[in-house]
C-alpha cells in the first residue's frame, strides 16, 4: 500500500497577541463585554461588603439572590477590576482577558458545584451561585471570542486575514488594480 505525503503551504499560525488596528470595531466589542461584566462583579462584590458579612462566613447572607461571603466579595472585586482594566486597556488583550476570566469562572463553576454542601465550600456557594458562574463565563467567552474564531468572518477581517493570507493578498491586488483602471478611466 503507497502512502505519500500531501505537502500544503505552510500556514502562519495566529498569535492571541497580535493587535488589531486601531479604532478596530471588534475592539468596541470587547470592551464592552469587559466593562459590563466588570461593572456586575464590582457591584455584587460592594454590595456583599456593606453587609457586613464574615471573611469565610458559610450560613448563607444573600446579595442580588446570590449567597456571599467577604471572601467571595473581594474576589469578585478582584476580578471586577481587572475586567475594568481589561476594558480600559481594549484590542486584544481586552479579548484574551474575557476569554481567559471566562474560562476560569467555568471552572470554578465546576469546582464549586462538586463542594456543594462540604466543608471546602468556603466561599459559600449554593446552586445559585454555580449557575452564575457558568453563564458569565460563557457570556465572557462568547464576547472574547467574537469576530476571532467562526467560519464566516468578513474579509476585511485581521484574524480571517491572518488565516488566509494568500486569498487576502490576491483581494488586496484585485482592488488595488480595480482603483488603478478607475483612475486611468
Amino acid at each position: 500500500m503507497a502512502t505519500h505525503a500531501v505537502l500544503h503551504p505552510t500556514r502562519r499560525r495566529i498569535r492571541l497577541d497580535e493587535h488589531l488596528p486601531v479604532d478596530h470595531r471588534l475592539s468596541k466589542v470587547y470592551r464592552v463585554g469587559a466593562g459590563l461584566t466588570g461593572l456586575v462583579l464590582l457591584a455584587f462584590g460592594i454590595l456583599g461588603l456593606i453587609d457586613k458579612v464574615g471573611f469565610f462566613d458559610t450560613r448563607g447572607d444573600t446579595v442580588a439572590g446570590l449567597n456571599t461571603n467577604g471572601a467571595l466579595s473581594v474576589l469578585s472585586i478582584c476580578v471586577g477590576l481587572l475586567l475594568f482594566a481589561g476594558m480600559v486597556i481594549g484590542g486584544n488583550f481586552a479579548s484574551t482577558l474575557n476569554m481567559i476570566v471566562g474560562v476560569a469562572f467555568i471552572l470554578s463553576g465546576f469546582a464549586n458545584l462538586a463542594l456543594l454542601d462540604t466543608s471546602l465550600n468556603f466561599l459559600a456557594f449554593r446552586i445559585q451561585n454555580v449557575l452564575f458562574s457558568f453563564v458569565v463565563g460563557i457570556m465572557l467567552m462568547v464576547f472574547g471570542m467574537y469576530g476571532r474564531v467562526g467560519s464566516a468572518l468578513p474579509h476585511d477581517n485581521p484574524y480571517w486575514r491572518a488565516r488566509h493570507p494568500e486569498q487576502a493578498e490576491r483581494e488586496e491586488r484585485a482592488v488595488a488594480q480595480a482603483e488603478l483602471s478607475r483612475g486611468k478611466s
